[in-house]
């Protein structure tokens, strides 16, 4: 080999390192939600609450990967820790319909596959985005709605509760605001890339607030609030559900990807403040794609939100600025 085969050989070697260097082990973003927030309702207190609750779930998220678990398990058990956490609006704390029951709706994708599970409309089922999961991996189905979607998710062993475990003062006191003029919404999610470069998705939610006869949101509708695809990106969105289903926010997304080769920050910003808007549909998505990179896409003043890589990069934060 001649010496210039051989400068030409470790000249490719470097390159090739370098930007196998540049991507990150794992990537994970999370979101408690979207809206117009006003930060005058935003004490320090409450402030530290939310900052608090996202990186609780957050930490775990980064444990798991570091450790090697899988995407998929991991967007799992961190939305459990949202959904838990009475301050966002999913399993425990999520707001009322109408009539004063909570209705409860949950998705998860596998980016290796496309395999996904959705659930909606359940209101005695804990942890909705695991009984998600047992429909993507113990049923040929996609998606459960209601009785039938709790009596699979008891004969799986998912934990079951009566629905006054939803309950919280804050949220019921909403409704009662609500009934005299238009409720608020909000979702918590979660998006990952693990060290096999696999791409997960998961989105949790108790709906609109005031919510009449039997709505269902963008959440479960696959493609719409939720969608993870390997050869892209995985994404979870918050907002107002209907313009996400009608615009099929997560899947556009993706689409736009794989298409018209636009990156993911270009393809997240071309749907969210383009052909969706605020005026259209307020909210926002979190986003990673197979390259490790992440997005934080929002049209409206604030996302409950954060995010971390193996590079250290690490955060929360709630309003836009």
């Amino acid at each position: 080999m001649s010496k210039l085969s051989v400068f030409l050989f470790i000249l490719i070697l470097m390159v090739s390192c370098q930007t196998q260097s540049q991507k990150p082990q794992w990537t994970i973003a999370i979101h408690g939600g979207a809206g117009n927030l006003d930060k005058n309702l935003f004490d320090e207190e409450t402030t530290r609450k939310y900052e608090a609750g996202l990186s609780v779930a957050l930490e775990l998220g980064i444990s798991m990967l570091e450790n090697g678990a899988s995407a998929v398990d991991v967007v799992e058990k961190v939305v459990n820790v949202l959904e838990d956490n009475p301050l966002f609006n999913a399993g425990k704390g999520a707001v009322y319909t109408n009539d004063g029951r909570n209705e409860l709706d949950a998705a998860i994708m596998d980016g290796i596959d496309l395999n996904a599970g959705t659930i909606a409309g359940v209101g005695d089922i804990k942890n909705p985005v695991s009984a998600a999961r047992m429909v993507m991996d113990k049923s040929p189905h996609v998606m459960m709605v209601g009785k039938g979607a709790s009596k699979f998710a008891a004969e799986n062993g998912i934990e079951m509760v009566d629905s006054s475990y939803f309950y919280t003062e804050k949220r019921w006191q909403s409704l009662q605001k609500a009934l005299q003029k238009s409720g608020k919404n909000g979702t918590v999610g979660c998006v990952v890339m693990d060290k096999k470069g696999n791409l997960a998705a998961a989105t949790s939610t108790g709906g609109m607030n005031n919510k009449r006869y039997g709505r269902v949101g963008d959440v479960p509708i696959i493609g719409a609030g939720t969608y993870a695809n390997n050869k892209t990106c995985a994404v979870s969105a918050t907002g107002h559900g209907e313009y996400f289903i009608r615009y099929t926010v997560a899947h556009d997304i993706s689409a736009l990807m794989e298409y018209k080769g636009m990156s993911l920050s270009e393809a997240a910003h071309t749907v969210v403040n383009g052909k969706l808007n605020s005026e259209a549909g307020n909210g926002g998505v979190i986003a990673v794609d197979k390259n490790g990179n992440f997005v934080l896409e929002m049209n409206s003043t604030g996302m409950f939100r954060g995010w971390a890589n193996s590079f250290g990069e690490k955060g929360v934060a709630i309003f836009k600025n």
